[in-house]
């Protein structure tokens, strides 16, 4: 079996450490035949979008050996699907300079070390086209400005020993700014005087730099910068062939294409280039059963399959790899959520602490499998996210962190049906509602409720466990283990005593018990129960009492020499409970 290579984006790793591929080299013949001379493909976090674009350096790159020859890299695609695909796709193989950045890198606590790092990749992409310094193709102006961007980092470094305060450094960054804006375009232009031939562009994770920025407020600085570096590169450039960029939102509200009429938005609602990123059902069952787990083909459906780009079916092809990687070291090995454990979900965390009574609502729809409907608009901006609650759950839908059901027209306005995808983005949201959760617990004024505890008043026990329950979301509503977590959480801190769970008294275990510091204070005993139904919460109140007096759980406290014991029984049903005082029969 063919080594599975995590975490690998360079194409050819892939076929030179003969790791395990899923062919998307048809992304090439489509980004030929449907491409724009500006695509900007938009597709979650993992999901191929640095591995195609290595694809297509090493397929278009007039790649140049020692000698100044062109080299045959056709070895890359042997036996893979784009070799079928005629000459009209295949004459284009080593025909182009290309200019390929990722921007990924960018994220950055402030502008100025976010710009160089973003400087420092354009800095390298011209070191990787270091030949031209020489080029006699280009006269000696054009040679002396490509030496000047080139060596720009080190430029950089001894302009900076002599800056004497903040506002010098900050006038000498907006001048390097602007050096750097058309380095791009300028780029493009030397390898085209050089080779011949137009250049093609590939940008990888443009919105990275936008999306750090508004987290560390420095939204406006990096928009301006990158506008101009796009608008210099794809907007008024003759030498450019084409550009392929990727990101996970289309970003247009601020700027960031004005006026490119030549672009072409490819988002996971087009039918365009649907099967390029992701895997298809058919790949996913190929992989499993190339590594002889076929028989996990529902558990890998139900945790990472839910994914519709165009009216495609898609799998998490991160998360089924990791998994696929997993089996082979553990077969009994459970699913886990490996894409959210990688991807930004600091959306869904925002969402629910910002959450009113009406997205709490639409939450517990979702977790309990159903769908909401929202209108769709693509050009949403970070820094319009929270604004209205359509924002954030289109946010969330170009993100991953929702699947189309159905969409429907109303006028001018597209309406989605929605819902989350699989198991592994539901663990996401429950985890993000149980934190919130919790939070809101341990900042709860618990003083009240421990003076109802100790006067025995349950009915004020009900009220305040209750109260606090509405806030909550129901998504575990039937998880006995939320609420033996929640009440052990409002206990914990009781003045003078020490909660424990589930620790032996008697002949069994009572769920929590509230032991004294002094010995001739009462311990508290409080054992829980859940119903599904309000209906049903007596009977459940009535169980817990029985369950007190037949495993003799006083009995045992007493034994340990406390002076004496109250014992509550407490009932659960969705946001409610009820409490009742326990007395010996």
């Amino acid at each position: 079996m063919k080594k599975i290579g995590i975490g690998y984006e360079n194409y050819r790793d892939f076929i030179d450490q003969d790791l395990y591929y899923v062919d998307k080299t048809l992304f090439i013949r489509d980004i030929l035949e449907k491409g724009g001379i500006v695509t900007l493909l938009t597709r979650p976090r993992r999901f191929g979008k640095s591995l195609n674009l290595s694809m297509l350096q090493t397929f278009f790159e007039m790649e140049l050996d020692e000698d100044g020859n062109i080299k045959d890299n056709s070895r890359y695609f042997t036996g893979m699907k784009v070799m079928e695909c005629g000459v009209d796709v295949l004459s284009k193989m080593g025909k182009y300079p290309v200019i390929k950045l990722s921007l990924k890198g960018a994220k950055q606590p402030d502008f100025s070390q976010s710009f160089l790092m973003l400087r420092k990749e354009i800095i390298d992409e011209y070191s990787r086209h270091s030949y031209l310094k020489d080029s006699t193709r280009l006269d000696e102006k054009e040679r002396q400005r490509f030496r000047e961007l080139w060596l720009g980092e080190n430029d950089w470094s001894e302009r900076a020993k002599k800056f004497t305060g903040r506002e010098e450094r900050e006038y000498a960054l907006r001048e390097e700014c602007g050096k750097y804006a058309a380095s791009l375009k300028e780029l493009s232009y030397f390898l085209k005087k050089h080779h011949g031939t137009n250049t093609i562009i590939l940008i990888d994770e443009y919105d990275v730099p936008l999306e750090n920025a508004w987290q560390h407020h420095f939204y406006d600085e990096m928009v301006s910068f990158i506008r101009s570096l796009f608008e210099f590169a794809l907007k008024t450039n003759d030498s450019l062939e084409f550009a392929v960029i990727t990101g996970c939102l289309r970003i247009s509200k601020e700027s960031i294409f004005t006026g490119m009429n030549n672009l072409n938005v490819i988002s996971i609602r087009s039918d365009n280039f649907a099967e390029a990123f992701g895997f298809t059902e058919g790949e996913t069952m190929q992989m499993l059963a190339d590594y002889g787990i076929a028989h996990k083909a529902d558990e890998v459906r139900k945790w990472y399959d839910g994914y519709l780009f165009g009216n495609q079916e898609i799998y998490n092809p991160w998360s089924v790899t990791k998994y696929v990687y997993g089996q082979l070291d553990r077969p009994d090995s459970f699913p886990e959520p490996y894409w959210s454990n990688t991807s930004s979900n600091s959306i869904i965390k925002e969402l629910i602490l910002r959450s009113n009574e009406s997205i709490r609502e639409e939450l517990d729809i979702l977790i309990q499998g159903g769908t909401i409907e929202k209108r769709i608009h693509e050009d949403i901006t970070y820094a319009d996210v929270y604004e209205t609650e359509d924002n954030i759950w289109n946010f969330l839908f170009f993100t991953g962190y929702m699947k189309k059901v159905s969409e429907r027209w109303d006028g001018e306005d597209i309406f989605v049906s929605m819902r989350i995808p699989n198991l592994e983005v539901k663990s996401v949201y429950r985890h993000q509602i149980r934190s919130w959760f919790d939070r809101i617990v341990v900042s709860t004024d618990r003083n009240e409720l421990y003076a109802a505890i100790m006067r025995k008043d349950t009915e004020a026990m009900e009220n305040i466990l209750t109260d606090l329950l509405e806030k909550s979301i129901s998504t575990f509503d039937s998880d006995e283990s939320f609420y033996h977590g929640y009440l052990l959480s409002m206990l914990t801190g009781f003045p003078s005593y020490g909660a424990r769970a589930n620790r032996e008294e008697g002949d069994g275990r009572p769920d929590i018990v509230l032991y004294p510091r002094k010995p001739r204070d009462p311990a508290y005993i409080f054992e829980l129960k859940v119903r599904k139904k309000y209906n049903r919460m007596a009977d459940g109140l009535s169980e817990a009492y029985d369950q007190i007096e037949t495993r003799r759980y006083e009995d045992g406290i007493l034994d340990d020499g406390y002076a004496g014991v109250v014992s509550f029984a407490i009932c659960f049903c969705k946001k409610s409970c009820i409490a009742g005082l326990y007395t010996h029969r």
